[in-house]
């Protein structure tokens, strides 16, 4: 029988997680039953057992029964048995327990038919849904096969309190229909329960996980505090002096190319100092009214400049309306956003593929999309693609996409959203959605 249920939520954690709700419950079995054995002993046995009243007999017999399982349970839990058949064995046999204590409490009329009802409690806690209705199936099988066996005059009740039992058809029917009934909506009540148990702890779990990030995060904040400016100033004259270095007429083409390497891998370097700060020092919102064509053909500008755009590797293209359209929004993050989003994808995309930067109207908002022909974003990094430090690139470092998402969520009040789908032509396209400020 069962005797307590621990406080941990069900179905989660695994096997391990249930050895250990199953080790709590069945240490308070053994504890109780240890009890109940002593006491029972202690007032009830005064000379040989079988002198004493049936009623007496069966359940004595039955407690020690139900110790000997216990017994069981933790020898084969200490012994490594799989937890999940345990379970399952502990829930059908405690209501074939109850069944004995109910025959001799009064049979169908038994106030110990409650404790049908609290197998499916500890069957939730244990297993979740599936326990519970498993704990309603044999508890209600149970009392049904006792009801039918005394209305058929299979089995009588105890020779020493017959005056209490029923045991006709009529008299059966009803306390079966309210007791399986009482079952069946303590077992639904169960398994909502430790549902609403299971996403509690699934919430809590990613609020642990949001407050490391957020921890994770302040600790990058005080590094690229303290490492921006020593790592900036020695960049700016790297930068300045390969420069220099690559317009001396006395460089072969070799080392003119060697020059151009370390000037591209300065910038990158430079880009990902600012995306580190600006990741780890979020600006207060300023939302105002944004020309996102005029925005967009800013970035599409910016991005022709850039080192594989500028070479012709990848063409950064417009597409969309020609005059004004207006969105809410901060303006300088919107366009942080996107120069993110297009640097990504120009990473992304192969030689002489295309990045597509297109402006959407739509009703009440506006999208900006990012297209790129590159490998696209496999389906199990979906869910973390916007995670800081995850990257599915070789040479990523994870912190560009995290702060485009650390901007979208500032602006998630005003309805603004950011999600990546599979572009039609291949590859990723990442869709911005702003607020309209038409008037």
């Amino acid at each position: 029988m069962e005797l307590g249920a621990a406080a941990v939520r069900p179905e989660a954690g695994g096997d391990r997680a249930l050895t250990t709700r199953l080790a709590a419950i069945t240490g308070a079995r053994l504890l109780f039953v240890t009890l109940l054995l002593a006491a029972t002993a202690f007032f009830y046995l005064r000379g040989d057992l079988a002198s004493y009243p049936q009623s007496l007999r069966i359940i004595f017999l039955t407690i020690a029964g139900a110790y000997v399982l216990g017994a069981a349970y933790a020898a084969l839990l200490r012994a490594g048995a799989p937890p999940v058949p345990l379970a399952y064995a502990q829930i059908l046999l405690d209501q074939v327990t109850w069944t004995a204590i109910v025959y001799v409490t009064g049979g169908p009329t038994s106030g110990a038919t409650s404790f049908y009802a609290f197998s499916c409690l500890v069957g939730a806690s244990l297993i979740g849904l599936r326990g519970a209705f498993t704990a309603a199936a044999a508890g209600s099988a149970s009392f049904l096969v006792l009801c039918v066996a005394f209305a058929s005059h299979w089995i009588t009740p105890p020779p020493d309190q017959t005056a209490f039992y029923v045991t006709t058809w009529a008299s059966v029917i009803y306390p079966l229909l309210v007791n399986s009934l009482g079952i069946l909506v303590v077992a639904i009540l169960a398994a909502y329960l430790s549902e609403r148990l299971r996403l509690a702890g699934g919430a809590l779990e990613e609020a642990n996980a949001r407050v490391l990030d957020a921890e994770r995060l302040a600790v990058l904040g005080r590094i690229a505090a303290g490492l921006a400016h020593e790592i900036r100033n020695p960049l700016g004259s790297i930068r300045g002096s390969v420069e220099m270095l690559g317009e001396s007429p006395a460089l072969s083409s070799e080392d003119k190319e060697l020059c151009g390497i370390i000037r591209r891998e300065a910038i990158r370097l430079n880009d990902l100092v600012t995306d580190m700060l600006d990741l780890s020092r979020p600006r207060p919102l300023k939302v105002e009214t944004i020309d996102v064509v005029a925005l967009a053909g800013e970035v599409v500008a910016l991005a022709a400049r850039s080192e594989r755009s500028a070479s012709g590797d990848v063409r950064v293209v417009y597409e969309g309306p020609e005059s004004a359209h207006l969105a809410r929004g901060d303006g300088g993050q919107i366009r942080q956003v996107m120069w993110n989003l297009v640097r990504n994808a120009v990473q992304a995309s192969p030689a002489g593929s295309t990045v597509k930067v297109v402006v959407a109207p739509g009703a009440n908002e506006v999208v900006l999309r990012v297209d790129d022909t590159g490998p696209g974003v496999p389906d199990e990094a979906l869910a973390r693609i916007f995670d800081a430090f995850y990257t599915t690139r070789a040479h990523g470092v994870g912190i560009g996409l995290a702060l485009v998402k650390r901007i979208m969520d500032e602006h998630a009040a005003l309805g603004a959203r950011i999600e990546v789908v599979s572009a039609r032509h291949g590859g990723a396209s990442f869709r911005v959605t702003l607020p309209d400020a038409a008037p």
